[in-house]
Formats: C-alpha cells, structure tokens, sequence
C-alpha cells in the first residue's frame, strides 16, 4: 500500500503523523510511504532522516495526498479540502462534532475517514488518550503561566509559599486529561478538586492522587460553589465523538474572580463553555467576563517532538494493519479500529458524530455500532 504523511498546515500545528522508525517498519513490511519534504522539521526529523528510512520526500502536497492512505496528525483544513476524494482513506484525528464544514466535504466527496479520537481498545481511546495526557499535563503550566499579573492573570502564585496559602484549581472531568491535569496541579502544591459524575471514577482517583487533590460529584451547584473560589479552571470533559457538553454557563462564569484563568481542553469537541471559542497557539487567549480563557484546539502542538513520538507510537500498530490488510481487512480482523470510521460512502457511521450534527447515522458495516467508551 502506498501510505501519504502530508506536512501539517494547521495553525501552529508542528507535529508529524509518523516518525523515520515508524517509516521503516513499514517500508520493511513492503510498503512505500510518501512524506512531504519539510513534514517533521517542527518536530525535529530531517527529510534526510525520513529518506534514509526509506521514505519517498515529495514537495508537493498533491503528490502525497495522491496515496491510498493518507495519515495525518489534525484534522484537514479547508486549504486540502480539494485533496479528498471517493477512493481516498484518511486517517488522523477529525473532531467532527465541532466541524460541521469538514464532515460535509468528506461525506460529499465519499472519504473513509477514521478518527483517531474513537478508535477504542479494552474500554479505553489508545490513539486519544497520549495527547489527552499531555493536554492534561500542560494545562496547568499554561494556566499558572497566565495567572502571572503582566499576562493580566491574578498574580495569584499556584504552590503559594510559606505562610501564603497556595491556589485553588478546579478540574471538569477526571478523565485522562483530567487526571494528569489534577496530578501536575497537586504536585505543585495546589489544592485542587476534580468534579466528576462516575463514582468508581472517583474512587480511582482518590486512591492515585496525592491528598491535596479532592473529588467531588458533578452538578450546577457544585460547579458553581466552586468556580467562586477558583484562580484556575481546567475543562476537561469528554463524550467520545459527541459534542462536549456546556457545563459552564456565562452566568456561572461571572462568578469567578476577575483575573482567573480557564483552559478549555474540550475545545476540540466545543469547548465545555458558553464562552469558548477556538485560538490557536499565535493568539491563545482572550478575556470573557473578566477570565482570561485558553482554548487552543491543537495543544499538544506546542511540545511537538513529545507529542509526536507519543502519538505515532500509538497509531503504528494501526497503520500498519491497514497497510497489510487493506481496509475492510483490517475493518473486520480489529473492532476498536472499526469503531473509529466515522464516515464512509458518504454516511456517517458513527452515532455520536451524527447526533452531534444533526445528521442521518448509518450502521456502521464493518460491526461497530458507532459507540466508544471513556477513557
């Protein structure tokens, strides 16, 4: 099979699809991979590097986008709309819930498309959960670098120090991101509280966190209660393939004190927030009701080579089963990568994406019934 790894164009989006070893695994299993000369510069792979393993450097994105799989790190942009076509398998990262515009060009143009954030493994989301980790983990140094009082923050210093109490952090979900969000966040010397609606859940993370992190049961009230005391806001919640669902109302935004900082992870599904709105890595935050809001829809983007080697380490496996067994092989021999097709032959066929969207679900054909679950 001939794989494309095209250079990312999304705004401050400096990560790969594939690193020069994963080239060479595929190369070794018979393949010819295409990479777009330039692709890995961002994070820190030479076109010569990729050559030496065996990869065809093309300058041209057409050339790349003209392979059979094309795998990607965020979602196409409009500039690559042309690229997509019927007999064209994409796979990469999609968040179509929130990109009304992108899931019609690929139900128009036929695409198969399977997204990262739904393929799922043993209950989990493998291919989600490594950037959802780093997200979670660089939250909390985003937010403590805009509490600084010449970012317009608080001036509110998150460990505090002797005889300063330290600040309070709030955390919406305690997911993947939301773990490694409320880990960092302890480990400074914060008192934070995760609200979270599963009690086994919960019960987790009171036994994996340190005792500086509390949880606490998700509802209007709690969240409110807690937003008032709050000098950091961590939003992330997460229903797979579905729209993230606004927990956070304007109304209840004004109850936080001027100067805090919310980071909105879920932007990529939404934004868990009245207020969100996506920014991107060149211009990432803006002031609403008196917070400043973070909401950049590729984070993980920032520590691209970390990013990178996490997330192709994870996909690997994946592409190669594609490659060796062509798609519908490859559909059928694994359910989790099945799950992840949200469209195909012009449908959508996964059901979170078509309720999100307001669109037609059609059974998903190769098993998987369009549901994943939580990471």
């Amino acid at each position: 099979m001939i794989i494309g790894i095209p250079k990312e164009v999304k705004t401050g989006e400096l990560r790969v699809a594939c690193t020069p070893a994963g080239v060479r695994h595929l190369v070794a299993g018979g393949h010819r991979v295409f990479v777009q000369k330039g692709a890995g510069e961002g994070s820190g792979f030479s076109d010569e590097a990729f050559m030496k393993a065996g990869a065809e450097v093309l300058p041209e994105a057409e050339d790349v986008w003209a392979a059979e799989l094309v795998v990607k790190v965020k979602e196409p942009v409009a500039d690559e709309y042309p690229f997509l076509r019927e007999d064209l398998l994409l796979f990469a990262f999609l968040h179509l819930a929130a990109l009304p515009g992108l899931a019609g060009a690929l139900l128009q143009r036929g695409v198969s498309a399977i997204a990262y954030e739904t393929v799922s493994a043993g209950g989990g989301l493998p291919l989600l959960a490594p950037m959802s980790e780093i997200a979670g983990r660089m939250s909390v140094m985003a937010g403590a670098f805009y509490l600084a009082a010449h970012f317009g923050g608080s001036g509110r210093l998150l460990s505090g120090v002797p005889g300063v109490l330290p600040g309070n952090v709030v955390v919406l979900g305690g997911g993947s991101a939301g773990m490694e969000a409320a880990r960092v966040a302890g480990a400074l010397g914060a008192r934070v509280t995760v609200v979270e609606r599963d009690r086994e859940r919960m019960r987790f993370l009171d036994t994996a966190l340190g005792a500086n992190v509390r949880t606490l049961f998700s509802n209007d009230q709690h969240i409110v209660e807690e937003l008032a005391v709050a000098d950091l806001l961590v939003g992330a919640v997460l229903v797979p393939g579905a729209s993230a669902p606004k927990l956070v109302g304007r109304e209840m935004l004004r109850s936080m004190r001027p100067g805090s900082v919310f980071i909105d992870i879920s932007i990529d599904q939404g934004g868990c927030s009245e207020t969100s709105r996506p920014t991107t890595h060149e211009d990432p935050v803006y002031r609403e009701e008196g917070v400043l809001h973070y909401c950049v829809t590729n984070m993980p983007g920032a520590f691209a080579r970390t990013s990178t080697e996490a997330l192709a380490g994870s996909t690997l496996p994946y592409v190669r089963a594609i490659a060796d067994s062509g798609f519908k092989g490859a559909m059928r021999g694994m359910p989790g990568l099945a799950e992840g097709l949200n469209t195909w032959r012009g449908r959508v066929t996964n059901r979170a994406v078509a309720e999100s969207l307001g669109m037609e679900y059609r059974r998903n054909p190769f098993g998987a019934d369009g549901h994943a679950s939580a990471s």
